[in-house]
């Protein structure tokens, strides 16, 4: 009877000394801040970032900083390795990324991030001056073009798509707003881009002086598309900019946010839902938001959604690529 009591108060015991334990660690599971990685000013991601940053502080009582990186490539880096917790990827990119398979990654894989919400899409396409006389992609040949960030979608990706259509031209990187400078500077022939519409670099250079928007022909875009699968169908609709005034078929890949596999689940939860019912907000702060929509989840066909996301998907009924399930 005695030795009954005493193993009953020494687990009561043993409770007590590890509740404060718990109530810790579960207060350490709700992280007081949180950071999402972006891009270079002058692109997309950054005024999106910014939106989703601002719409999420706002909403779910954690403070949402942006950090400025140089994109897809750095963000998979950044949130993969815990430096920073959120970030913004296309998926060709995250396809190299979980398969070690882009010259990038040198051979490793990132599997500790997971997808949360389809962002838009991202067209490739071209803009230079009137000056420069350039009508078409073949005429870029020789030429200096600018294409942002080297670690960006663009930055990755235009030099892969000139080399598999056998043309050979001078590339440079950096800021989308230095690639904007340099070529109303005629330091560039081309600035090739590839983000959310409208592009802000492209918006701001055609207010200033007179330019011409160039894309693929369709034999190109049929070479491109069966040496990149990742690439898809994508038009930039006449009107995107002032002086377009036809749609342009183009290639493009989907945008997604990710996370840290280990953000918690309730987390993930609310940032997913906030932004997925609050697309009214997001489109006010940049248009291209149009496309964040819960249905696009389908666009991801690998990735891994974070549990929480896939909860929420779950709960509107959305169905979720079955390979691009959560995982452990």
């Amino acid at each position: 009877m005695i030795a009954s009591k005493l193993k009953t108060l020494l687990a009561s015991a043993a409770l007590l000394l590890a509740a404060p334990l718990l109530v810790s660690q579960a207060v350490q599971a709700q992280p007081k801040s949180l950071t999402l990685g972006t891009a270079s000013v002058g692109g997309t991601y950054f005024i999106y970032g910014g939106v989703v940053a601002t719409l999420l502080t706002d909403t779910i009582g954690i403070n949402v900083s942006t950090q400025q990186t140089q994109g897809p490539n750095q963000n998979i880096i950044l949130v993969d390795g815990g430096n920073i917790e959120l970030g913004m990827t296309t998926m060709g990119i995250a396809l190299q990324a979980w398969e070690g398979s882009g010259e990038w990654t040198k051979g490793r894989k990132f599997t500790n991030v997971r997808a949360l919400f389809p962002m838009y899409d991202t067209p490739f396409h071209f803009v230079t001056t009137e000056k420069t006389g350039i009508k078409s992609v073949a005429e870029m040949a020789g030429k200096t073009l600018g294409a942002g960030p080297k670690a960006g979608t663009p930055g990755t990706y235009f030099p892969l798509m000139f080399d598999a259509l056998g043309i050979k031209a001078n590339w440079r990187f950096g800021q989308a707003s230095d690639m904007q400078n340099q070529l109303a500077d005629g330091l560039l022939d081309v600035f090739a881009f590839a983000a959310g519409l409208p592009i802000a670099a492209y918006s701001e250079l055609e207010a200033q002086r007179p330019v011409r928007f160039i894309t693929y022909t369709d034999a190109q875009l049929n070479t491109l598309k069966q040496k990149m699968p990742e690439l898809s169908d994508s038009v930039i609709p006449k009107g995107t900019y002032k002086s377009l005034t036809e749609d342009q078929k183009t290639l493009g890949v989907y945008n997604f946010a990710i996370a840290h596999k280990d953000l918690p689940n309730d987390v993930a939860y609310k940032i997913v839902k906030a932004v997925l019912e609050n697309n009214d907000r997001m489109v006010k702060g940049h248009a291209a938001a149009v496309e964040t929509l819960a249905k696009n989840a389908s666009r991801n066909g690998f990735l891994p959604f974070h549990p929480g996301a896939a909860q929420y998907y779950k709960e509107k009924g959305i169905a979720l690529n079955p390979k691009a399930m959560p995982s452990s």
